[in-house]
C-alpha cells in the first residue's frame, strides 16, 4: 500500500488533484490507472480512500469514495533534541522517530549545542515521508529551532516533564504517569550544563536515566521515546484490568 499526503483535504473534500510530481509518480512510477484505489490522509487523522478519475503525468485526478477518522493514542510524546553536528544522524532521527510513533519534536539550542542552524523545510519533508512509509493518519508537529530556556519555562498542561541525565538515580520508566502526556529533553554530546540542570528542575523537571550506557544524542532520543510508549503502555493495560 502507499500513502499520500495531501494536507490541504479535509473530510468534506470530493476531488483532489495531485501536482505533478505526485501525479508522475502515481502514473509512471507506480503505473496506476483510471479506476485504481489511493489511500491519503491529511496529517490530521482523517484516511481517505480515493478512485483515480484522471490518470495524467502532469495532473492526476481522484474522486474520494470514502473518509475514515484514525483513532490518537490516549497520550502524547514530545522530545525536544538538541541536534547533532552530523546532520544526517539527526535526520535519521527524525525518521525513526515518527516510524516509531511521536507527537511533537523541538530540535533545541543549549550551552553546548554542535549546530545552531537547521534547515526546518527539509526536516518536514522527513517527517513527511517516514508518515507515509509507516502509514500513520497524523503527521507529528516539528517545531523551530528553540532555545533552551523557552522550553523549559513554557507552561505544559497535564504533562510530565523529565532531563534524560546520566547521573540520575532514578530511570525514566519508574517515573512515569499513564495519566500525563509526556516531555523529554535530550541534550548534546557534551550533555546539559550545571546551570541547565538546576534551572530545568526549579521549573519541575525530573531528571531521569534512559540507559546504563553512554548513548549518543540520536539514540538516546529513540531509546527514550521507545521507553516511554512501552511503559505507557504496560501501565495503561494494568489500569484496564484493575477497572
Amino acid at each position: 500500500m502507499n500513502l499520500f499526503y495531501a494536507p490541504n483535504l479535509s473530510p468534506c473534500s470530493q476531488t483532489y488533484t495531485f501536482d505533478k510530481d505526485e501525479s508522475r509518480h502515481i502514473v509512471k512510477s507506480l503505473r496506476k490507472k483510471i479506476g485504481d484505489i489511493l489511500y491519503l490522509t491529511n496529517g490530521l487523522g482523517d484516511w481517505f480512500e480515493a478512485k483515480i478519475t484522471t490518470a495524467d503525468p502532469k495532473h492526476t485526478q481522484i474522486n474520494i469514495i470514502k473518509v475514515t477518522k484514525k483513532d490518537r493514542r490516549p497520550y502524547r510524546i514530545h522530545i525536544a533534541i538538541a541536534p547533532t553536528k552530523s546532520n544526517e544522524r539527526f535526520e535519521w532521527f527524525l525518521e525513526k522517530a515518527v516510524e516509531i510513533g511521536i507527537d511533537e519534536i523541538t530540535p533545541m539550542i543549549t550551552r553546548h549545542s554542535e549546530r545552531k542552524k537547521i534547515k526546518l523545510e527539509r526536516y518536514d519533508k522527513i517527517l513527511i515521508s517516514a508518515m507515509k512509509q509507516s502509514l500513520q493518519a497524523y503527521k507529528p508537529k516539528l517545531n523551530d529551532l528553540t532555545k533552551f530556556d523557552r522550553i523549559v519555562e513554557q507552561n505544559y498542561e497535564n504533562t510530565q516533564k523529565f532531563m534524560a541525565y546520566c547521573q540520575a538515580d532514578v530511570s525514566l520508566s519508574e517515573q512515569i504517569n499513564p495519566k500525563q502526556n509526556i516531555l523529554i529533553l535530550i541534550g548534546p554530546e557534551g550533555g546539559f550544563s550545571d546551570e541547565e540542570i538546576q534551572k530545568a528542575k526549579a521549573k519541575d523537571f525530573k531528571t531521569v536515566s534512559i540507559s546504563s550506557n553512554r548513548l549518543r544524542t540520536e539514540t538516546a532520543g529513540l531509546v527514550s521515546l521507545m521507553t516511554a510508549h512501552l511503559q505507557m503502555q504496560a501501565l495503561q493495560q494494568d489500569q484496564q484490568q484493575v477497572d
